[in-house]
């Protein structure tokens, strides 16, 4: 075979330089950028709404079942309510779906006091506060046309949250002594809202 001419040998020693160049700084070029490195993170965030939670001890039972009431027939009844929510908040009492017929809740005195003590099956050991005891004292057509929302409602109790709290709410009716005879076998009814929103 015949040896390559120097020409040809040149000729491939000034192609093979450009490519050898080439490869050497490709691998300069690829080591210095691999040889620094720096990281930070943050570990994993997380968010969670609180809450406001409130629950009474009635069982889903009415507090009043009344009947064959008259002038000076009177009553009164408690209802524990519980707060277990971890936000402060505002709870408000209100009367909810009420009716009344031959304006017996015009003849009825209504008053609602807050405290300790007593219960749904008992209002024994109930204290009333040593203030702000007084939630309502009026008519119940004043309490059930007025307290009619959260915006209207009645009460001062502001749980702090994070820790469970309990306020016992009585409930006194009395008919009027000079309640007519137009409001013999008269009807009035209603329900009882308690509602918190935190503050």
């Amino acid at each position: 075979m015949k040896p390559p001419s120097r020409r040809a040998v040149r000729r491939c020693s000034w192609l093979a330089l450009p490519a050898a160049v080439a490869l050497s700084l490709g691998a300069v070029g690829q080591a210095s950028y691999s040889a620094f490195s720096s990281q930070t993170s943050n570990t994993a965030s997380s968010l969670a709404a609180g809450t406001v939670v409130l629950a009474d001890d009635d069982t889903g039972s009415a507090l009043f079942a009344a009947t064959s009431l008259k002038p000076g027939s009177s009553g009164s009844r408690c209802i524990a309510v519980t707060s277990t929510g971890n936000l402060p908040s505002t709870v408000k009492l209100y009367a909810t779906g009420a009716a009344t017929t031959k304006s017996l809740a015009t003849y009825v005195s209504w008053t609602v006091t807050q405290g300790t003590g007593g219960s749904y099956s008992s209002c024994s050991g109930f204290t009333a506060l040593s203030s702000g005891s007084s939630v309502y004292s009026g008519t119940l057509s004043g309490f059930t046309g007025s307290a009619t929302a959260f915006g209207s409602g009645v009460g001062t109790w502001t749980p702090t949250g994070g820790a469970s709290e309990t306020r016992t709410f009585q409930f006194a009716y009395a008919v009027s002594s000079t309640a007519p005879d137009t409001a013999q076998g008269g009807t009035a009814t209603f329900g009882l809202t308690w509602e918190a929103q935190n503050s």
